[in-house]
């Protein structure tokens, strides 16, 4: 699973530019990754715990600003194409591990 977050914050005043960058703060130490400059992303093994990363985003929600989540299965995020640019390591798929039994 992968959590992403998309966010359009204000940044006009300082107060706007500090909660902005507390927000994205918090995203970073919570184990997102920066997709694009308003698109973070998570990788989560069950959908409850990506249910339960968003519900941490919504406790450090800024006042202001657009804030969006959207949970997508590992097949969703790979078939994303990227249009323009390249990817980055850390945007590279989880290959799901095989157990052995001996």
């Amino acid at each position: 699973m992968r959590l992403l977050v998309f966010f359009d914050l204000p940044v006009k005043t300082k107060k706007e530019r500090r909660q902005a960058t507390q927000f994205r703060n918090f995203l970073l130490k919570d184990g997102f990754y920066m997709l694009q400059f308003s698109l973070y992303g998570r990788v989560c093994n069950t959908i409850e715990a990506a249910q339960s990363h968003e519900e941490k985003v919504i406790l450090h929600l800024p006042a202001v600003g657009s804030v969006r989540s959207l949970i997508i299965t590992e097949k969703q995020y790979t078939n994303m194409r990227i249009l323009v640019g390249v990817s980055h390591k850390k945007e590279a798929p989880v290959k799901a591990a095989q157990l052995s039994f001996f």
